[in-house]
């Protein structure tokens, strides 16, 4: 099980959480003027990476707060726990 920082709660256990996907997409600034293949694009395609990978995160059974993990996908430790701004997470809260 992972031990994943919240930046606000602090370390929790896994089942705490939800995983929202990849971090960094684009978002649509007006969705209704996407083709059908540039929406499907847009919902589906994310890379997979092997190695370090940008994930969202959102601790759904604490402060039901956002915010970005990069974790390695071959080993699954935690690189580094930051806000949806980039601002870095303090280790130890």
């Amino acid at each position: 099980m992972l031990l994943i920082q919240c930046p606000w709660c602090g370390p929790r256990d896994e089942i705490e959480f939800s995983y929202g996907g990849e971090a960094h997409i684009a978002r649509p600034q007006d969705p209704s003027q996407l083709s059908d293949a540039e929406w499907a694009e847009f919902l589906f395609m994310r890379t997979n990476t092997k190695g370090a990978h940008k994930e969202r995160w959102n601790h759904a059974h604490g402060c039901r707060r956002w915010f970005n993990v990069e974790r390695d996908t071959l080993t699954y430790q935690i690189k580094r726990v930051y806000h949806c701004d980039g601002t870095p997470v303090q280790e130890g809260k």
